[in-house]
């Protein structure tokens, strides 16, 4: 099974790219440690629209990196908590869509 984690929880984009019978094939994360600090601490809204620019961009880079297109995908799973709310909304809204537009399930977990 091949399956697309997209985490995003708070401050950092993830996504990694895992499969059940080799493991881990790939994966990418974005910090946003420097763009918070000025503000002494992470903004949500601001991680929240990092979070949009930079999901779909790792997402391509992960698959290209395994050697898989996203009609390979058996799923996409996703951070469903805990976390800041909005920053977890994209990471959940990135996912559902993939997994309808593939047809595939999509996983909350947390």
């Amino acid at each position: 099974m091949l399956v697309l984690g997209i985490e995003t929880s708070c401050d950092e984009t993830g996504l990694a790219v895992y499969d059940t019978g080799r493991g881990l094939l790939a994966h990418a994360l974005h910090s946003q440690v420097a763009m918070h600090s000025v503000y002494g601490g992470v903004v949500p809204e601001l991680a929240s629209r990092d979070h949009v620019q930079r999901v779909v961009p790792l997402a391509q880079r992960v698959l290209d990196e395994a050697g898989a297109r996203l009609a390979d995908l058996d799923g996409i799973a996703y951070t469903q908590g805990p976390g800041l709310a909005g920053a977890l909304l994209v990471g959940a809204s990135v996912a559902s869509a993939l997994a309808y537009a593939l047809g595939k399930p999509a996983i909350g977990v947390h």
